[in-house]
Parts: C-alpha cells; structure tokens; sequence
C-alpha cells in the first residue's frame, strides 16, 4: 500500500496557555510508566489506525525506550478510563534538545468530543517545558510524524496547534487490509471472522 509520510515541526514555543478539558476529563503525568502500561495505551489508541511496529517489541525493549532520560507519557482519563495519551520522547542536538511527539492519540470512544486539540495543546507544552522537570537544555524543536494510516483528522490537528509541514515522503509499506483494532493490539485473542 502507498503511505505517505509527513513530518512536522515547532521551532518556538507557542504563547499562551492550552485550552481546559471539561470537567469530568483529567490529564494526568505518568512519571513512572511501566512498559506493560504503555504498551496497553499504545495498543488501546493506535490499534484502530494499524498501529503495529511496536506490538512485536519485548519488555526489554519498552523498558529501554521508556528509560531515556526526559521521556514523558500525559495521559487522559474520563470516567475512570483513559481516553488518550501523548509520549514525549527527548534527543539531545547540537541546537538543544529536540521532543519527538513519539505517540499521540484518543481512544475510540473519546473521538468527536473536541479533546483531540485539547489533549494536544498540552502535549505541546509539556515537550517545550521538559527542562523544567529534567536536566535538559532548552528544547529548541518539537516535532512529530504522522502518516496516512494514522486517524483522518491527524494531520489537520497538527498544524490547527501550529506544526508546520517539514518533510512529506511517500512508500509502499506492507499494510493489512484491516487493523487490528484495539482488543487484537492490547494481547486479546484473535475472534473468528
């Protein structure tokens, strides 16, 4: 299947604060997630979207990706479940520290309630204040990839917060018909057809 992929890009901080949830939303930093955790909110969110590279990954793996000193999950809850979540994944550079929005998304049933650009609103604040809560330098890049597997309103989400289009490529990737879906990408059996 052709896939095209774009990257996108923040190079200053946006002014102004995020917008507020509603009441009965929360967002929550999760300081110390556990790869069981964050392999569950991956698979949770990114199940519907064929969201599969890391499905494969061993513990180990997880654990390893989640040790990177600056790493940070924000995750949103409603009604005692999570809703969606943003990773934030630092590198350091010769110009500061650039955030990777490594994974950002809702959960199905959270889609349609205008959190999306909330939930992302914050994220982008958080990568840019990294260096408050972590020995870091300054962040001087955010940025994040998205792909035409991803949820149709992601690319237009992106640059509605103000990321701006760096890079666009286009490859054929092997792609199932279908995803997963979320029951299939968080361990569940496979159900007949």
């Amino acid at each position: 299947m052709k896939v095209t992929t774009t990257t996108l890009e923040m190079l200053s901080a946006p002014t102004g604060a995020a917008r507020d949830f509603p009441g009965d939303v929360r967002l929550d930093r999760a300081p110390a997630i556990s790869p069981e955790y964050a392999r569950f909110l991956y698979g949770l969110v990114g199940g519907p979207w064929h969201w599969t590279d890391r499905l494969g990954w061993s513990r180990r793996q997880w654990a390893e990706e989640l040790a990177v000193r600056g790493t940070e999950f924000w995750i949103l809850y409603g009604d005692g479940l999570p809703l969606g979540y943003v990773h934030l994944h630092p590198t350091r550079e010769e110009d500061g520290t650039h955030v990777e929005i490594r994974y950002f998304g809702l959960t199905e049933q959270a889609i349609g309630r205008g959190l999306g650009g909330r939930l992302l609103e914050h994220g982008i604040r958080a990568a840019w204040s990294l260096p408050e809560r972590f020995d870091l330098a300054d962040v001087t890049r955010v940025w994040v990839h998205t792909c035409t597997l991803d949820g149709p309103a992601a690319l237009a989400n992106y640059q509605g917060r103000g990321l701006r289009i760096c890079e666009v490529k286009e490859s054929d990737e092997p792609v199932s018909d279908r995803p997963l879906g979320s029951w299939a990408s968080t361990g569940g059996p496979a159900e007949a057809a």
